[in-house]
């Protein structure tokens, strides 16, 4: 690789490595006020807020959760040939875009809540709707910035964000049981107060949500605003005859914006199909009590698979560095560079996937105990199911990056059709499982996992054909499992030992997720799962690379 190649790849790395381990911190954060708002609002409240953020989460990804990846390759496009003053416009031509349709959507949720949530819900996703709104013009401005190729502020600004949600969530539950129920006492369990109780605790932490990504857009606000002159100075020089109406913008934003609204719609319209698949049919098909089916959901969605969320968010990142790039190559029709691009965000993906993925199997009790505070029956529910929502990990990261490097370069269809037929299979398959087993929530973890298996093969296969790529398959995927087995077993030989002497599974855990880190990037070193190159290629790897010498790795 030549030295311009070398430090264009630390470029795109870095970028990628600034925004995951934004999303990593956020999601960090976000585990740790889970507990304390877990102490206010219990798993019913957890439960009424997951069934409506599941259902404003549809909403905001029909109407405005795409914008930032939509508004990255195209202005990423107009950059690319130096049209700066219409890549200002297209800025402009979006936030008037999101304007209209995020505010028609937030009015729709509020007033239409009654169409998605059980009655109990519907105050809660009233809370959330104002939300899209404020999120559409957000996204507007961390893509303006991501098709920069720089990632910092959208990083900082959702760090931000979670910060400001974490407070507010906690905060505003406890404020509103206190107020609303004039005490923070627990009433009988199944009685109207207990039920009241867990929502007005579910809309204080709504309430957090939308004040996390207000505080975020008055983050990037403050970015622009110190960027203005730049930017301003940049459209003055610009050249370029030929100026694109906001007709026409409006047009290519809406021919651009739709495919990756419907596919990043369907793509995660799993989540929403679940949560009614187990919330309303099951509760039928079982003759069950909805308060027990809630509280088992809330257990499921707000530890197990808030848990398995967090290393998705590296792919997540490397997602979004690559819709500029790949746009930018492909334009310039530049396949085997683009080509290249990939290989390299595939393997540094599954680097992190795998052994998350494998940690997260081995350790899945202590971790939950490490995070929640629950009472022996609700962490072996959270512990087993996220257990079986691990493998999902390797599988929505890969998915997830193939998605939007199919719509970086124009396949934006593609991941459409892909999600509509996984889609298609795990919502029969859940049903299934859920009618003719007692399998109960484990039939969504199971279903889950089929899902996201199957969008992770057609979009694979989806991007070989496109760029007519093959991924190594022995360095990108073998050697990181082996790696991450002998990780896995080291990791759950500490915790055993530790719980041993200590008798506390929280103290075990620390030791064991430390020891679980050193051993997997030793393994993986010492088994050349990682050249000198590849190192030398991400943030801080040279300095890795003198370390494993002096300690005689490499």
């Amino acid at each position: 690789m030549s030295n311009s190649n070398r430090k264009n790849d630390n470029n795109f790395i870095a970028q990628a490595s600034i925004l995951a381990v934004a999303g990593i911190i956020t999601r960090i954060i976000g585990l740790l006020y889970r507990s304390p708002l877990h102490g206010v609002i219990k798993d019913l409240g957890m439960g009424y807020y997951s069934s409506a953020y599941s259902y404003y989460t549809i909403v905001l990804l029909i109407s405005s959760y795409s914008i930032p990846s939509a508004v990255s390759k195209v202005i990423a496009q107009k950059l690319a040939l130096k049209e700066y003053k219409n890549a200002h416009r297209f800025f402009y031509g979006s936030l008037a875009y999101v304007l209209v349709v995020g505010g028609i959507a937030s009015l729709f949720l509020f007033f239409g809540a009654g169409l998605f949530v059980e009655t109990e819900a519907i105050p809660v996703l009233r809370v959330l709707a104002p939300t899209v709104f404020i999120y559409g013009i957000l996204g507007v401005l961390r893509g303006y910035f991501q098709a920069h190729k720089s990632m910092v502020q959208t990083s900082v600004s959702q760090i931000f964000e979670q910060i400001a949600n974490a407070v507010v969530s906690v905060g505003a539950a406890y404020i509103f049981i206190k107020v609303f129920m004039g005490s923070m006492e627990m009433p009988p369990e199944g009685s109207a107060e207990f039920i009241d109780r867990a929502v007005y605790g579910a809309m204080g932490s709504a309430l957090g949500t939308g004040v996390g990504v207000l505080v975020a857009l008055l983050v990037m606000l403050g970015v622009y605003a110190l960027n203005r002159r730049f930017i301003l100075k940049r459209v003055e020089r610009d050249r370029h005859t030929e100026v694109d109406s906001y007709g026409s913008i409006i047009k290519t934003i809406t021919a651009v914006v739709t495919p990756f609204i419907l596919s990043t719609a369907i793509y995660n319209l799993s989540d929403s199909v679940n949560t009614k698949l187990y919330t309303d049919f099951y509760p039928e098909f079982k003759n069950l009590e909805n308060v027990f089916i809630t509280t088992r959901w809330g257990i499921f969605a707000g530890q197990a698979r808030t848990i398995s969320n967090i290393p998705i968010a590296f792919a997540a990142a490397m997602a979004a560095a690559m819709i500029p790039t790949v746009a930018q190559l492909t334009a310039a029709k530049d396949l085997d560079t683009a080509s290249e691009k990939v290989g390299v965000a595939v393997k540094t993906t599954m680097l992190i996937s795998i052994p998350s993925a494998v940690g997260l199997f081995a350790l899945a009790k202590p971790i939950t105990s490490l995070l929640f505070t629950n009472d022996e029956a609700a962490m072996d529910l959270a512990g087993k199911t996220l257990m079986a929502l691990s493998l999902s990990v390797i599988f929505y990261a890969l998915s997830t990056l193939n998605s939007n490097i199919l719509q970086g370069i124009g396949k934006v269809k593609t991941p459409i059709y892909n999600a509509a037929i996984a889609l298609t299979v795990q919502t029969g398959l859940a049903l299934l499982l859920l009618y003719f087993t007692e399998a109960d929530v484990y039939s969504i973890a199971i279903a889950n996992t089929v899902y996201s298996g199957l969008m992770c093969i057609l979009n694979q296969l989806a991007v070989r054909r496109a760029l007519g790529y093959r991924q190594e398959i022995y360095s990108t995927f073998v050697l990181p499992f082996v790696a991450s087995a002998i990780m896995g077993a080291a990791g759950f030989g500490v915790y055993e030992i530790m719980f041993v002497l200590t008798d506390s599974m929280r103290i075990s855990a620390i030791p064991a997720l430390i020891v679980s880190v050193a051993v997997y990037f030793v393994a993986l070193i010492l088994i050349k799962g990682l050249t000198e190159d590849e190192l030398k290629a991400i943030p801080k790897g040279t300095a890795i690379i003198k370390v494993a010498k002096k300690l005689h790795l490499m």
